[in-house]
């Protein structure tokens, strides 16, 4: 599994159209998308900072997020942001907070074993 973090300075009293957008557009967008798991949404208390993690099943899919689907989203908050944001990419080591486990896709291999592109990665919900 792979997250996206995505970090940046809002305009002043921006806030809550930032959240209605990331609600009610990019998320709704998001989850039509290969490989998309989670989003999760986090502003500093009285502060213009904010913060999106993006949850991926595979390195691939995160990319093709961020060649082909972050641009579009940018042109959507692009108004609401000062400055330019600063993305970095993770490989997501472990968690408590997803119920999401890796499967093995390599046969044969044990997990400690298998490469993070040998894995895929499964909701463990059972709802």
């Amino acid at each position: 599994m792979f997250a996206r973090k995505v970090a940046a300075l809002l305009k002043p009293n921006s806030l809550l159209e930032f959240t209605n957008l990331i609600e009610n557009k990019i998320l709704p967008w998001l989850r039509r998308q290969d490989g998309f798991l989670d989003l999760i949404t986090l502003a500093v208390p009285d502060s213009d900072e904010v913060a999106t993690i993006s949850f991926w099943d595979r390195q691939a899919n995160a990319d093709a997020y961020q060649t082909e689907g972050y641009p579009e989203v940018m042109e959507i908050l692009g108004r609401l942001l000062d400055g330019t944001p600063y993305v970095k990419t993770f490989e997501v080591v472990g968690s408590t907070l997803q119920r999401i486990a890796p499967v093995r896709t390599a046969p044969g291999k044990h997990l400690h074993e298998c490469r993070s592109t040998e894995l895929d990665y499964r909701s463990t919900d059972t709802a």
